[in-house]
């Protein structure tokens, strides 16, 4: 189809701009759009502004030592990017709806980052960077909440549910109070604006 090639370089420079206004390292939009590390700074960070630099998140390490509410963030992020992924959607157009979504319902600073949540991402559904899953999203029997979990034996659980951990702190630490009353609902079953995703694009 004739201007298939530059679609596909508009699609991709579209979606390296959205990751860089939510605050993702040059090497993780490398990889969710193919661009080129040296074009990304060249279109991507003018006039001095400087891109996010650090280490780069290694979430297979983090998250055995992650605090309750680093993981209970982290399971809404990465239940709706799959959930949205499982849906049809693109991969890197989940990811970018979901941390969207994760925005717009706590208030920064964010437990959890763009790059933590692509880290989380790739490493539960085996993409990107990833070439095995280290991690799943559980269904808690009890509460019927949808958390993050290591990958263990099958069916079992490695960590305990985030959720109902919270709900059993709940009222004895104003920490856990407020944030309990704040969780966000359901995702919802059409989360993305047409402009957010095509449910046809590969991810």
């Amino acid at each position: 189809m004739p201007g298939t090639r530059v679609n596909q370089r508009v699609r991709a420079l579209a979606l390296a701009r959205d990751c860089a206004l939510l605050g993702a390292r040059v090497r993780t939009i490398h990889h969710l759009t193919g661009v080129r590390p040296q074009e990304l700074m060249h279109l991507l960070f003018v006039g001095g502004a400087q891109p996010p630099r650090g280490r780069a998140p290694d979430t297979r390490e983090w998250f055995h030592h992650a605090n309750l509410l680093y993981r209970t963030e982290a399971s809404i992020v990465v239940a709706n990017f799959q959930r949205l992924h499982h849906m049809g959607f693109g991969a890197v157009e989940a990811l970018i709806a979901a941390y969207r979504y994760y925005q717009s319902v706590y208030r920064p600073p964010n437990r959890i980052s763009f790059d933590r949540a692509f880290d989380l991402a790739a490493h539960t559904e085996g993409l990107w960077i990833a070439k095995t899953r280290s991690f799943r999203i559980a269904l808690c029997p009890r509460c019927g909440s949808e958390y993050l979990d290591a990958v263990g034996g099958e069916g079992t659980a490695v960590r305990a549910c985030p959720f109902c951990q919270l709900l059993e702190k709940h009222g004895r630490d104003p920490r856990l109070t407020a944030f309990v009353a704040s969780m966000p609902g359901p995702l919802g079953d059409s989360p993305m604006r047409e402009a957010d995703a095509d449910p046809t694009s590969a991810g």
